[in-house]
């Protein structure tokens, strides 16, 4: 079985430890746990690995945060991944930073990443896993907070939020996503 896990970010140094970027970052971090390497390819950063006898592909979106769904549409059709295996991994600023929560569909809830997925797809019915990034930012200041660093505090604690992430998606992967919501949404 094959699966697709999609981290959303932004390409570039300036990017690269932003909050906005907490899905490259997630997948940085289970890349290296499992010796896998990303490689420049079509439209994303790609990689996979094997686990419980399932080929897990990890992509990293070349296109920018915006027009997402270009990357994951052209990567599901080359690897043959049918939508019920794919899983979005995306900053949410509706949740509290370090809580991470997986919804088997769902609305773009304002998100262009998902807004640009949700209109290539057609629909909504794909997995995303939602990492809390908090909405600690002036009214109207959304987009210089999201595209802003982690602070020294949650850059801490991120290594261990990212293990719950990556756990999330192993269990995606092997039980479901179901059981997984059930097992590990804050």
């Amino acid at each position: 079985m094959k699966y697709l896990i999609a981290g959303l970010g932004n390409i570039g140094p300036e990017y690269e430890l932003t909050r906005h970027n907490v899905g490259f970052l997630t997948l940085d971090r289970l890349a290296d746990q499992k010796d896998a390497k990303f490689e420049m390819s079509r439209h994303a950063y790609h990689t996979d690995y094997k686990f419980k006898g399932r080929t897990i592909h990890l992509i990293k979106p070349t296109t920018y945060m915006n027009l997402s769904g270009k990357a994951l549409k052209y990567w599901m059709t080359e690897l043959k991944v049918p939508i019920e295996n794919v899983l979005v991994i995306v900053d949410d600023i509706a949740i509290p930073f370090g809580k991470l929560r997986m919804r088997a569909k769902g609305s773009s809830a304002g998100h262009n990443g998902l807004k640009n997925i949700e209109q290539l797809l057609g629909g909504q019915n794909y997995a995303r896993l939602k990492f809390g990034v908090s909405d600690d930012f002036p009214k109207g200041r959304q987009v210089d907070y999201v595209l802003s660093p982690f602070s020294q505090k949650e850059f801490d604690e991120l290594p261990f939020i990212m293990d719950k992430a990556i756990d999330m998606i192993q269990g995606f992967c092997t039980i479901g996503a179901a059981r997984t919501m059930s097992q590990f949404n804050d």
